[in-house]
């Protein structure tokens, strides 16, 4: 592709050079440049790609992508100067690519719980329902039944657009995409054209990047104000900020709601660990999934599927027969009676969710342990949030590691420790070693009694140091299990 096609539509100040070279494809890492690549220079926290151009050129970059030329220009090579290369970027890789975000329906869940759950639930929906899609999200990326491995909640965008591509080409008409704040900060999701675009809720989270709820505030509403008014834009009303994601946006606008009015209303019947009966627009139907906060997830997938032009019926149809989405609320009973749960709640709202759905679940006769902990360098903040919580809402909570990175796991749990109430002191006790710990809550468990351990779910792997060591609750949950029953 030449270069005055790659620009088509982006703001462009100056450009240097031959405007018909002929690029062979997009480098924002100079140290993967290759013969006849075009290089984006961006400005990055830890690093300005701008001083790294001459290294660029040297392994055989034919077009530079800049804010700022360089002093020396070589006439081997195109400079195309722009105001910010962080957007362009998003641009670039979908003119590169063919846009593909037009070719297909690209749906993105935003918020602070749910996006993975309802992003792979759709892809589910709509497997159901008879087509194949493209998921991005957090635990895999997949077209149809090819599976990718993740990486990024939301991938760089010149990978987002490649995927995009590989589904258009293999007949997928709709992408479900998992658009994380870290991905709308940071310019992944330029160039991109949604056809839906759904928000879950916003609670205490990333504050460790965002600095202050405000900032992450107005980044999640960034993803609404760029809409298109072709878009349709779907949030949840009962969270105070789902209104506020509506207030600029040029998409026609839907709400989604348990407790107040809304264009899409849901109602729980009946519950327990098997599943819910629901009602949504007057329609009863039943699901295995269970807990109110998947009320709220299956609510929005049915929200964003009538949008999308299908049925009701079918829809809830192909709800019915969804399947638990790996590491959210997992549960499975060992053969001596004890009720385990795996979920990945690792944020204040996220545990209160999980601890409250298996409270109004459970019959008060059986004990509630929980097994969590909080990941290192990320928020403080939430630290002692999450152990008044857990000791408040358990018979017994047992602090642990979850993936410590590099702070020490004592200084972690003693942030925590700090938010539990004196009336609380004696429901809880701290094992910073998490096998150690799970262990420890088989021990205390009879039969009938519930076991949860929160924080990592899907995840197989404990980061200590800044090195991966395979760990699976469900795993570990098993094998000491079997061990400890003999």
């Amino acid at each position: 592709m030449i270069v005055t096609e790659l620009v088509n539509r982006i703001p462009v100040i100056k450009i240097h050079g031959d405007n018909t070279r002929e690029v062979s494809e997009l480098v924002i890492d100079s140290r993967k440049v290759t013969e006849g690549a075009l290089y984006i220079a961006i400005r990055g926290t830890a690093a300005d790609g701008h001083s790294f151009i001459a290294s660029a050129i040297e392994k055989g970059a034919v077009a530079i992508v800049c804010e700022e030329l360089p002093e020396t220009l070589t006439e081997k090579v195109t400079y195309v100067q722009v105001k910010d290369s962080s957007k362009a970027l998003g641009h670039l890789a979908s003119n590169y690519y063919g846009n593909p975000s037009q070719k297909l329906k690209l749906i993105g869940v935003t918020g602070t719980n749910g996006k993975t759950s309802v992003s792979t639930l759709l892809f589910d929906v709509f497997k159901n329902l008879g087509y194949d899609s493209a998921l991005l999200s957090t635990v895999e990326i997949r077209i149809g039944e090819e599976v990718i491995p993740a990486t990024h909640t939301t991938p760089d965008v010149i990978t987002i657009n490649k995927i995009l591509a590989d589904a258009v080409e293999k007949g997928c008409e709709f992408a479900f995409m998992e658009v994380s704040s870290h991905g709308i900060a940071q310019n992944r999701i330029e160039g991109l054209h949604f056809k839906v675009a759904g928000f879950t809720n916003l609670t205490h989270d990333h504050l460790d990047y965002h600095k202050t709820f405000e900032e992450y505030l107005k980044t999640k509403k960034r993803f609404f104000d760029g809409l298109e008014d072709t878009a349709v834009a779907i949030t949840n009303v009962d969270d105070k900020n789902g209104n506020v994601m509506l207030q600029n946006t040029k998409a026609k606008k839907k709400s989604y709601a348990l407790k107040t009015m809304a264009d899409y209303h849901g109602r729980l019947l009946e519950v327990d660990f098997n599943g819910m009966l629901l009602n949504f627009n007057g329609k009863e139907f039943w699901t295995t999934l269970t807990g109110k906060f998947n009320v709220y997830n299956l609510l929005l997938v049915f929200g964003i599927a009538t949008e999308l032009g299908f049925e009701q019926d079918e829809i809830l149809q192909a709800i019915s027969k969804l399947k638990r989405v790996s590491g959210r609320f997992e549960t499975f009973k060992s053969d001596g009676g004890i009720f385990f749960i795996v979920d990945y709640a690792h944020t204040p709202d996220a545990l209160e969710n999980i601890l409250d759905s298996i409270n109004d679940i459970r019959t008060k006769n059986e004990r509630l342990i929980t097994v969590f902990g909080c990941g290192g360098d990320r928020d403080h903040s939430k630290r002692p949030e999450m152990g008044n919580i857990a000791t408040k809402k358990s018979t017994l909570a047992i602090i642990t590691s979850d993936n410590p990175r590099t702070e020490d796991p004592a200084q972690i749990i003693k942030e925590i420790e700090a938010g539990v109430e004196p009336q609380n002191f004696s429901k809880y006790t701290s094992i910073p070693d998490r096998k150690e710990a799970i262990k420890m809550a088989i021990k205390f468990a009879e039969p009938k009694d519930i076991v949860l351990v929160a924080g990592k779910g899907h995840e197989t792997y404990q980061e200590i140091n800044g090195v991966k060591h395979h760990f699976d609750d469900k795993e570990v949950i098993n094998e000491l299990w079997k061990l400890m029953s003999k």
